[in-house]
């Protein structure tokens, strides 16, 4: 029997609430975890995944919601931090408006805490049945659409960032690059990278589906096997699948000197694989600043969407990761720790202005 306390962990992290529910009608099953909601209401998306046990769903759920919260305010953004995982597969086309019509009642039922969206194995068409029960839900079709290239063109500007500060030249063409997974956002970076005559990119993805549409769309990527992916001599390593994949296993073997990618939650154990990464020279992009695009192409829904005022906002990632990455060296410390000291100084800064009472 699993000895993890879920409100130990809570306290230590200082979440708010965590929220199981379920739906006899349709079969849904999830969680809904809010972290903080100092800055904001919580942002964070619906993920559908077929978790080996519920626990590990709370505890990734767990885990998705704090990085949220550390996204949101390392971006500027007037938001909190909160996640959803729904346990199993997706429903198939015919059963998937009811269940998604579900979720959004639960949704609605938490009053505005918390503001979902479109995230691992759902779509804008699912979030579309969300909203039919809950107005509580971004990302839809019509509006600010499609998150992943928004995701994939900050990473982008991100990799600009690191490669600056590495190497003080971001010329993407004079570089080499691994991309961990070629779903919808590691294509998008990909054909970034592509446009701007990037030297070389190698590619691995678990979807044989992914690697064929890759394949025929840009056959110059260069596919290894996904345990290779690695130990490929590139100058930059992009995860854009899951989380946890860089470990006392993988990280021996990284012969990349930069780590800028999608993935949430790259690292298994932030507190011994961020020094970690430090200590062997490799400039690490932390997760939750560099695949912030999302999040900001959302967040101007919720205020008003322009395009060209979430392009201003994606092109900031540059800069605040080279702030970042100072921070972390004038401290002497990670960069994902530079990056949570850069978040919660806002944190506690707007909450110290909102410790007087005004009614608005």
């Amino acid at each position: 029997m699993s000895d993890f306390k879920v409100f130990e962990y809570m306290a230590k992290h200082k979440y708010e609430q965590v929220v199981h529910f379920y739906d006899e009608a349709t079969g849904l099953r999830g969680i809904t975890v809010i972290h903080d909601t100092t800055l904001g209401p919580a942002l964070g998306g619906t993920r559908v995944w077929n978790y080996e046990s519920e626990e590990a769903a709370l505890i990734d759920c767990l885990r998705l919601s704090r990085g949220m919260t550390y996204k949101a305010a390392a971006a500027g953004l007037n938001l909190g931090g909160g996640k959803t995982v729904v346990i199993g597969n997706h429903p198939e086309p015919a059963q998937a408006e009811a269940f998604f019509r579900a979720l959004g009642r639960y949704i609605q039922g938490m009053g505005g805490r918390y503001i979902t969206a479109e995230d691992v194995n759902t779509s804008t068409s699912d979030m579309s049945f969300v909203h039919m029960e809950t107005d509580y839900v971004v990302g839809l079709e019509g509006k600010s659409g499609n998150p992943s290239p928004f995701t994939a063109k900050g990473a982008f500007y991100g990799i600009k960032a690191a490669l600056k500060y590495k190497f003080n030249d971001s010329e993407i063409s004079k570089y080499s690059y691994a991309v961990q997974g070629v779903g919808a956002t590691g294509t998008f970076l990909i054909e970034y990278l592509l446009e701007e005559g990037a030297k070389k990119i190698y590619a691995c993805d678990i979807n044989e589906k992914h690697i064929a549409a890759l394949k025929k769309k840009h056959p110059e990527v260069i596919f290894v096997k996904p345990e290779e992916i690695y130990s490929v001599a590139v100058d930059v390593f992009a995860p854009c699948a899951l989380g946890g994949i860089l470990n006392s296993q993988t990280i021996p073997q990284l012969k990349a000197t930069i780590v800028a990618g999608i993935a949430n939650n790259v690292l298994l154990d932030e507190d011994v694989h961020g020094p970690m990464l430090r200590e062997k020279g490799i400039l690490y992009a932390p997760d939750f600043v560099i695949n912030a695009g999302g999040l900001i192409n959302v967040y101007n829904e919720l205020i008003g969407y322009k395009k060209e005022n979430v392009e201003v906002d994606l092109k900031r990632i540059y800069d605040r990761l080279l702030d970042i990455f100072k921070i972390a060296d004038t401290e002497n410390i990670s960069t994902q720790e530079a990056a949570k000291v850069f978040a919660k100084k806002r944190i506690e800064q707007i909450k110290n202005i909102h410790s007087n009472y005004i009614k608005k």
